[in-house]
């Protein structure tokens, strides 16, 4: 049965591409890439003959009946994007559901992907993280989409134009308060750099712009600490239940997110001052 496959490209070095994706490449009946040129030197570098189509954010819905008459016709057709896992940021959502709704099968061939190789690397909780992609471009509709993310706990990831660099991260600091970052650049590449610290030193540091393919990661918001009266009303609780001191500390230092040795010793004194 043919196939839409979605193979991942390296983001930069070379070396960095699967032998199956190798494989895939050098077997489809149709390749189609964002950037041909920058697909050729991959092809070019591991002997692969194949010639690659464009397929980009202006003429994908002209590709899709060719794609779909391909795949009814029994050929496999191979996508990929510029660098990277296809369609996260880049083009290819539109074909994937139009070969879906056709029944026809849509296949990943994983590999490099900017956002996971810079959470990778950022120092910060990967776990959970929300993939933002490219913020807008103008300083309003970036700060207002900031905003919605200001109380989430979650790790940020985004793409950036080096040019924009230093505003976004003005504008993250602006919003999000002064959170640790890591500005991930050049991946995989001759030049690669990660350099993590506050947004205010990052927009000091990238004040003059940077070089390169950059992508920003920005910790989460910290959990709110709950009211004081609501945990000692908890600890209460449970002494009178008959639980130790150090059992209430294992049990609501998860609940409350305190650390189990400030929740002990709340309850050693509350147990004192109930004369237990």
């Amino acid at each position: 049965m043919a196939a839409l496959y979605l193979v991942a490209t390296p983001i930069g070095n070379l070396e960095d591409v699967t032998l199956r994706a190798l494989r895939v490449l050098r077997e489809a009946d149709l390749l189609l890439a964002e950037d041909t040129r920058r697909t050729r030197v991959l092809l070019e570098r591991h002997g692969i003959a194949a010639r690659p189509r464009s397929l980009h954010a202006h003429n994908e819905g002209a590709r899709e009946a060719e794609v779909l008459a391909a795949l009814a016709a029994g050929r496999d057709v191979a996508l990929v994007s510029d660098a990277g896992t296809p369609l996260v940021s880049d083009p290819g959502a539109r074909l994937v559901a139009a070969a879906l709704s056709a029944g026809h099968a849509v296949t990943p061939v994983p590999g490099p992907s900017a956002a996971l190789a810079a959470l990778s690397v950022s120092g910060l909780p990967a776990l959970p993280f929300t993939l933002v992609g490219f913020p807008p471009r103008t300083a309003g509709a970036r700060r207002k989409l900031f905003e919605a993310y200001r109380e989430r706990p979650e790790t940020l990831v985004l793409f950036e134009s080096p040019r924009r660099l230093a505003a976004t991260l003005r504008d993250a600091r602006d919003v999000l308060g002064e959170r640790r970052a890591c500005v991930a650049r050049e991946l995989t590449k001759l030049h690669e750099e990660a350099v993590r610290g506050p947004l205010s030193e990052l927009a000091e540091r990238f004040a003059g712009g940077a070089r390169g393919e950059v992508t920003l990661v920005i910790g989460g918001a910290a959990p709110a600490r709950p009211d004081a009266r609501v945990v000692d009303g908890r600890i209460r609780a449970l002494l009178r239940a008959g639980s130790t001191p150090r059992e209430i500390a294992a049990r609501l230092a998860g609940e409350a997110g305190i650390p189990k040795r400030e929740v002990y010793a709340r309850a050693l004194a509350a147990r004192e001052r109930a004369g237990k």
